[in-house]
Formats: structure tokens, sequence, C-alpha cells
């Protein structure tokens, strides 16, 4: 007899071990649905940081600096031309803080389906063993 091990609702990295069950499809949903709402968060902070810094050091309007944070987020690029030496040191630095962003918040939708694949293909090998 084995015993069900209780997890936590907030966990992003308790995942199943070899030897339990593949989880239900209901609560594979759940876990989907956590790790896309940690990749909203994640993005909408680095949308912020853009924004923030933006307004402080090109002095653009929150329209003007969510369109070049958002362009930026997504690997684009800027729209408008950065005036100031403090604005093109600040948007080098977004680029690279939005890649690791984007990223690290990927990641967290992934993990959950990579690691059910790879748990449901060692379920089924420990079954014909």
């Amino acid at each position: 007899m084995t015993t069900q091990k209780i997890r936590s609702p907030f966990s992003f990295i308790d995942l199943e071990h070899r030897h339990e069950k593949l989880i239900s499809r209901r609560d594979f949903f759940r876990r989907m649905l956590r790790a896309i709402g940690v990749w909203c968060v994640l993005a909408l902070f680095g949308l912020l940081i853009g924004m923030a810094g933006y307004c402080y050091f090109e002095g653009m309007s929150l329209s003007d600096s969510y369109v070049n944070a958002a362009m930026i987020l997504s690997g684009m690029g800027p729209l408008g031309e950065l005036k100031t030496t403090a604005g093109k040191i600040f948007a080098g630095s977004y680029a690279i803080f939005s890649g690791l962003i984007i990223v690290i918040a990927t990641s967290f939708v992934l993990a959950p389906v990579f690691h059910r694949v790879l748990h449901h293909f060692h379920v089924e090998a420990g079954e014909n063993d």
C-alpha cells in the first residue's frame, strides 16, 4: 500500500517522483495554469521595469515607454530613437534582462510538459519490466 504524498498547491518544483503514478489530467491542467500564471507575472514584471526605465531615463510618455518596453521584451527592438546616454545604457541592459526573463519564464511553462512526457515514458518502462 502506497501513501499519496500531499502536494502544496503553491509549489513550483513539487513534481511526482519516478516511483509515483502519473498525475491526473485535471491536476496537470492546474499545474499548467499555475506555470502560465508565473509566466504572465514575470513578463508583466519585466514590462513594468522597462516602462519605468524609459519614463525615467528618456522622459517618454507612458504609451511610448510601453511600446518600447514591449518591443524589446518581445525581441523586436526599440521603436523610437534614444536621445540620452543613460537611456541607451538602460536599453542595452534591459534588452539583456528581457532575454533572460523570457527564457526563465518559458522554462516554467515547458518544465511540467517535459516532466510529464518523461515521467510517462518512465512509468511505461517500469510496467514492462
